[in-house]
């Protein structure tokens, strides 16, 4: 059912220092910062030959990822994103054997503007899984 893995997603508390290492540090292609007002985040993309990095840094007071930089100040992986054919099949199939999907299990576009849901990470090893539509 899954397929590449798109991106490992990253909470970063300075995302100026944290682009300027994967770029001048790593030597990373990066992206300019874009702002995803519908997440609550703003987003750097760190261009990799396989698959991408994923930058996040709270946009705004009631971002999502603001509990979780509370929590880990220093930042840390937030989820990992894996690509599917079809979301909608992907979802009842999950759900079929009993995975949670977050939220009201609808897809949401997503920083790519493609269709995403996010999986319980107590199903998932203790790790936030994103579903992308490929």
């Amino acid at each position: 059912m899954i397929g590449r893995l798109n991106h490992v997603a990253i909470v970063v508390p300075d995302l100026v220092a944290a682009t300027a290492l994967y770029r001048d540090t790593l030597g990373a292609t990066v992206s300019e910062p874009v702002d995803q007002p519908a997440h609550g985040v703003t987003v750097v993309f760190v261009g990799l030959p396989n698959t991408k990095v994923e930058l996040l840094a709270p946009l705004g007071d009631h971002s999502p990822v603001a509990k979780f930089l509370a929590g880990n100040p220093n930042g840390g992986i937030h989820h990992i994103c894996y690509e599917v054919d079809d979301i909608l099949a992907a979802r009842d199939r999950l759900q079929a054997s009993g995975a949670r999907v977050l939220g009201d299990g609808e897809p949401k576009m997503g920083a790519h503007d493609k269709p995403v849901l996010f999986l319980h990470p107590k199903d998932f090893l203790g790790t936030l899984v994103e579903l992308e539509q490929a």
